[in-house]
């Protein structure tokens, strides 16, 4: 398989999200262990106009890694018990970026993170270059739906862009 480079992530989002539906977000842990997931479901969020990505607020300290160029580890933490994976997408001042939301055998973000052992430490990682985490092309055929992205009731027009993308064959 192909570990994927820099230039991949360092396109628009809208471009970047559909083609990582069916790769493989592989895991090295502390033990030496790697194990391999495909991804079976993303969210996009593109840049400062798009009421419901982070961006949308303006650069501050939470969402400085994603004003950097694509290929970079975001994650954050909700509800104070859950850490989301995303990797940042675009060119530097451009913040965009891919919320992980299913992998094999894990559907919700919250879960995988939880499953993954991601936590803050992963915040700016170059999946590039980093041993811990990340991305494969095994060159699967992976066929999508879209549908609107989930928990943005507060971002209006925003909610309603078919922005999710959910592997739907295998």
């Amino acid at each position: 398989m192909k570990k994927l480079d820099a230039n991949f992530f360092r396109r628009d989002v809208l471009v970047v999200a559909p083609e990582l539906i069916g790769k493989i977000l592989a895991r090295r842990y502390e033990n030496g262990k790697v194990e391999r997931y495909r991804i079976t479901e993303i969210e996009a969020y593109r840049g400062e106009e798009d009421l419901a990505c982070h961006a949308s607020k303006g650069r501050t300290t939470r969402t400085e890694v994603m004003y950097q160029d694509g290929g970079k580890v975001y994650v954050y933490l909700i509800y104070g018990m859950y850490h989301m994976l995303n990797f940042v997408t675009s060119v530097e001042l451009e913040p965009q970026a891919v919320l992980i939301r299913g992998i094999d055998g894990f559907d919700g973000p919250g879960k995988l993170t939880k499953h993954l052992l991601i936590d803050k430490t992963f915040y700016g990682e170059d999946l590039a270059s980093s041993e811990r985490i990340w991305v494969e092309d095994d060159n699967f055929p992976a066929k999508f739906t879209t549908g609107k992205r989930i928990g943005i009731g507060y971002a209006g027009e925003w909610e309603e862009k078919p922005w999710r993308f959910i592997l739907s064959s295998k």
